[in-house]
């Protein structure tokens, strides 16, 4: 078994600090403070939410920011160890303050374009994100709903890219189509750094709970814990997102359209795709709409854990950050599919990917498994069809002018 302290580990890019070394002055960071007259740096905010429900100390607290400066550096400095995958050159032109370097290149893209919502550590907590609706998205636990892999993996470097470029209907996401393909490949891969880094995050403070009595509530420092046991699980889940792309049969050039959306529509209010529990009789999301997408369920089931506690000073901290570290939940109601929106893209093939696999960290669910493959084009055909289906059961979707009158 590896014994080697982090004092004898070098430094994972080559040359340079050991990690005990690299440890110090991460900490430095952490706790230093900026010179007169000078603009402080952009600092990562600790994951406080997790941080209190797994009632960490300050001491241990301050380690878990440590470790990560160490191995994520700052929002002004970023790190990419080679384990992430991630492409360093691309981090640096999206991190940091806005700014031109010497050839006129625009830098500082994250901060520019996306931090006002998503925040500089990517927690969804930026100062315009209260005010939006849905609320931005929280890249930290590493879940994205709209791609084209399945459920539980990550997305594709094209799907993030697609996201970027199309932008999200009916939420606040903006189109960046007119950034050049290099500024939208550097937010790209930094979205990805961000989500590395949060899941990194969650993995060490979730350790502490596992640690024998003789580690004294510290986590060990050696490369082989940080890196192997820890961020290696993660990076690995994000290199390997091209290998778990949805299967998609191609759609019969000759269908019949008319009999494929009947064949959809029966299915859509059938027991296997049972699409009508959510989105409703009228397809217009007026099923079941008391339920919350992942990230506000978190702070649901942990403010009636914080509510039924005995621990009143544990209580007291949490509620604290509950106030300070997270915003109001939302339910998150079915989509209205008359209106024609879809957020993941109107391709059919976007829709495909949607219903074959549910959206991850949301309630709706996979048809993969009950519904067969072929068989999803039909809903897909249903569900195009509802934007213009004027002889349905609802007076809406009638005619102003009686037909007789012609």
């Amino acid at each position: 078994m590896n014994t080697t302290t982090s004092a004898d580990i070098r430094h994972a890019r080559g040359q340079g600090p050991t990690w005990s070394v690299k440890i110090v002055l991460a900490l430095l960071v952490v706790l230093g403070s900026t010179g007169c007259g000078t603009t402080p740096p952009a600092w990562f905010r600790l994951n406080m939410v997790e941080a209190t429900k797994q009632k960490l100390t300050s001491d241990q607290e301050r380690q878990v920011a440590t470790l990560l400066a160490a191995m994520f550096g700052t929002p002004d400095d970023p790190v990419a160890l080679p384990e992430t995958g991630l492409d360093e050159a691309k981090l640096r032109l999206a991190a940091g303050p806005v700014r031109s370097d010497i050839v006129g290149r625009k830098n500082g893209l994250y901060r520019e374009h996306c931090a006002h919502c998503h925040g500089v550590t990517g927690d969804a907590l930026g100062p315009t994100a209260a005010f939006l609706n849905p609320y931005p998205r929280d890249y930290r636990p590493g879940i994205y709903k709209f791609k084209s892999t399945e459920r539980a993996d990550k997305p594709t470097h094209a799907d993030m890219t697609r996201i970027l470029k199309n932008g999200i209907p009916g939420t606040s996401m903006p189109s960046f189509a007119l950034l050049s393909e290099t500024q939208i490949d550097a937010l790209v891969e930094y979205v990805k750094y961000l989500s590395i880094r949060g899941e990194t995050e969650l993995g060490l403070m979730r350790a502490y709970f596992e640690l024998d009595d003789d580690a004294e509530g510290k986590l060990p420092e050696t490369r082989e814990f940080l890196v192997g046991e820890v961020l290696e699980p993660v990076a690995e889940k994000w290199k390997t997102a091209a290998d778990a792309l949805i299967p998609v049969p191609e759609m019969p050039a000759d269908i019949d359209m008319v009999a494929s959306i009947a064949k959809g529509r029966e299915l859509f209010y059938g027991d296997k795709a049972n699409c009508v529990k959510c989105h409703g009789p009228t397809a217009m999301g007026d099923g079941q709409a008391n339920d919350y997408d992942d990230w506000n369920k978190t702070i649901v089931e942990w403010t009636k854990e914080v509510v039924g506690t005995d621990d009143k000073q544990w209580a007291s901290r949490a509620h604290r950050v509950l106030d300070g570290d997270s915003l109001e939940p939302r339910t998150i109601p079915p989509r209205n599919l008359r209106r024609g929106i879809y957020r993941g893209g109107r391709r059919p093939l976007d829709l495909y990917y949607r219903i074959h696999a549910g959206i991850n960290g949301a309630p709706m669910p996979a048809a993969k498994g009950t519904v067969p493959p072929e068989d999803i084009w039909h809903i897909v055909n249903y569900v195009r069809s509802l934007p213009y289906e004027l002889d349905g059961e609802l007076g809406a979707d009638r005619p102003m002018v009686a037909r007789d009158r012609f």
